[in-house]
């Protein structure tokens, strides 16, 4: 189904073809998208540039997005590219791993600092400078994780971004939906990508995850991305300010443990 025949969208955050972002992208371009990527640093470029080339992206473009600068040169090239922009993708966290591997109580005003601004506030500015691209409406989507909302050994301060973030999903839905913009996101459950490696723990929380969530399996980055097709397209035109957990059901349990 050629759901977003004719629309252009811009996805930030791929790192390799493991990132649930690259998984998104594919699903938006399979669907008929005109897909840019964006990435963070030169460090990255020589992983990202071969991936855009198996979708004949026609925009590949690194951003700090630290740097509001930066984030102006970007869209205003996305402007001349695109024109306009119809779907936007902000697949971007970041901690410090000494934040993230010992007490949250002992997290560093530096870091707090660091997570919130690359994690959370990057969406408010994204979002921000794509506006004026969407002026026949559009749809953002994020990624978050279920830790915003529970307890997740190691997640520390990345929980408390994410939980910033779910937040700021529905400030944004409020203030871009008279403009016909649609802001969600999705929580998706534990997969194996470079971003996971920075937590303790995450091979074991993998497995208890598959073993307790009511499918009795983990998910696949391809499900994260067919489900952010869903937000993306027509199909979720009456969806904003969501947060849509794929995570095999895991989050509705009270008892985490296998059951048979």
């Amino acid at each position: 189904m050629r759901l977003l025949e004719g629309k252009t969208a811009l996805v930030f955050g791929v790192a390799n073809k493991h990132s649930l972002a690259w998984a998104i992208a594919q699903c938006l371009w399979e669907a008929g998208a005109d897909v840019g990527l964006s990435y963070a640093g030169d460090k990255l470029e020589r992983r990202v540039r071969p991936l855009a080339d198996e979708l004949g992206a026609r925009f590949v473009e690194p951003c700090d997005v630290t740097d509001d600068g930066q984030i102006e040169v970007v869209f205003d090239r996305a402007a001349q590219v695109f024109g306009h922009l119809d779907i936007l993708v902000h697949a971007i966290a970041y901690a410090e791993r000494d934040d993230l591997n010992g007490l949250y109580l002992d997290t560093s005003r530096a870091g707090f600092h660091t997570a919130m601004d690359i994690s959370v506030y990057s969406l408010v500015a994204l979002s921000r400078a794509a506006r004026p691209l969407m002026s026949r409406g559009g749809a953002i989507l994020t990624l978050t994780y279920y830790g915003a909302e529970k307890v997740i050994p190691h997640y520390n301060v990345m929980g408390a971004a994410k939980a910033a973030l779910e937040a700021s999903v529905r400030y944004l839905a409020a203030d871009l939906g008279p403009d016909g913009i649609r802001v969600n996101a999705i929580s998706a459950g534990p997969v194996k990508t470079l971003s996971a490696g920075a937590f303790m723990g995450f091979r074991d929380m993998l497995h208890h995850v598959g073993e307790c969530a009511p499918l009795r399996r983990s998910i696949s980055a391809t499900e994260v991305g067919k489900s952010a097709l869903y937000l993306l397209s027509d199909l979720g035109s009456g969806v904003t300010g969501e947060t849509l957990h794929v995570d095999a059901g895991y989050h509705i349990l009270g008892l985490t443990r296998p059951t048979g």
